[in-house]
């Protein structure tokens, strides 16, 4: 990783004590009978208890159905909201006849949802056609305040190498309409169709990103700010760094440790944007690579080395240096001790596509993986790993507002 001269703002705002972290969770709803993706999202939101009704959305299929939690600094707040959302909408599922399933993609074959009857979505599918993703397309997205734009844009920059080992410790959709991908994280895959979809790219300013959007929206490229799809992005709404790259995670363990390890991430590139360290410099094409590879590998298999010559290590090893990087910034918001547990509990089940093999190995039917992931989606307690899953190396185990999910 060749290190270059960092663009620090003349004055960067002190920030608060404790960085707020809200998180957006995608779902797929699928027939309680065959596992089969089903277009039940209005059935399912008739059925949403009204007071939790300003959390919960449509997303761009019809199959599909969108959670957003308030920010907050306490993230054992933050797993009981997402726990009542989760449950609410699992129930709800279950009276409109379907079934919720937190996972990135429809392992079950079946027909094409349609899209959600909304102006922009249609305006989306007349501008790029096929390129309309299958069933499931299921993302989780993480917001961490920041104290302002100009420095989020800086924030942005420290994230760039990093993000490839959070894509691969999401990875949660290996199957896709009745078929083994080849892939840990499919919706990656088929995500990458889209215009605009790729690792941020290096910025020298606010004004920068302005004029970037601005320009891919004159191109044609994008129709609005929503359709900017790098992997993390500011928010057009709230003031936030957006990071989007995960896979849905398949129980609520997994959400907050990916929500632990991105405030720990947010924070420690604020940290060396307040002492005016250089940014880490990475080749587009190398950042590509090191995402693709994620996808492909997961934690499971091996992971591109940014830190120096490119080189191939096992993905737990990468994270275990994430984790040690970042260790500071845990410790700082309290949450330690928490990220010690729960990456001890990935570390015995493994990801979420690791889970879902492991399954299908055991029985050799996708129903099975369907209903296994039914449970996780609405898992309170540790579920005890399925069989077989392969694991890396050892990990050791040491002693604004957001009122509804934002759309795009």
């Amino acid at each position: 990783m060749v290190i270059s001269g960092a663009v620090v703002p003349t004055s960067t705002p002190r920030r608060p004590d404790g960085l707020t972290v809200g998180v957006e969770e995608e779902f797929l709803l699928v027939d309680q009978l065959t596992g089969a993706a089903v277009p039940a999202v209005e059935a399912v939101l008739a059925e949403i208890p009204a007071e939790l009704r300003g959390q919960v959305q449509r997303e761009f299929q019809t199959s599909q159905i969108e959670i957003g939690s308030p920010p907050g600094l306490d993230l054992r707040a933050l797993r009981r909201t997402l726990g009542t959302l989760r449950g609410a909408l699992a129930d709800a599922a279950d009276r409109a006849g379907a079934r919720l399933l937190a996972i990135g993609t429809a392992p079950v074959a079946g027909p094409l949802p349609d899209v959600v009857d909304d102006p922009r979505f249609h305006r989306i599918v007349e501008r790029y056609g096929m390129l309309v993703p299958g069933p499931g397309n299921n993302g989780l997205h993480v917001h961490v305040a920041i104290p302002d734009q100009e420095t989020g844009v800086q924030v942005l920059n420290h994230l760039r190498p990093w993000l490839p080992i959070l894509h691969a410790t999401t990875a949660n959709s290996p199957f896709y309409q009745g078929a083994d991908t080849g892939y840990a994280s499919w919706r990656s895959m088929m995500w990458q169709r889209w215009p605009a979809v790729a690792p941020t790219p290096r910025l020298r300013s606010h004004e920068h990103y302005q004029r970037l959007i601005a320009d891919l929206i004159t191109a044609g490229q994008i129709l609005d700010e929503g359709m900017l799809y790098w992997y993390a992005r500011l928010s057009a709404h709230y003031p936030t760094v957006e990071v989007r790259i995960g896979d849905v995670c398949p129980s609520l363990d997994d959400t907050i440790l990916l929500a632990a390890l991105t405030r720990g991430l947010v924070g420690t590139a604020l940290t060396a944007v307040e002492q005016g360290r250089p940014v880490p410099e990475v080749d587009h094409h190398l950042l590509v690579a090191a995402h693709w590879r994620a996808a492909h590998d997961g934690l499971e298999g091996l992971a591109v080395d940014l830190s120096g010559t490119p080189a191939l290590r096992p993905g737990w090893h990468l994270l275990r240096r994430l984790v040690d990087t970042i260790r500071p910034e845990l410790e700082r918001h309290g949450d330690g001790a928490l990220v010690d547990s729960l990456l001890g509990r990935l570390r015995g089940r493994g990801t979420g596509a690791a889970r879902q093999r492991a399954v299908y190995a055991a029985s050799g039917n996708l129903r099975d993986v369907v209903n296994f992931m039914a449970e996780q989606t609405r898992s309170t307690s540790i579920i005890p790993a399925p069989p077989h899953v392969a694991h890396g190396d050892q990990l050791p185990t040491p002693q604004a507002q957001l009122p509804t999910p934002e759309g795009g």
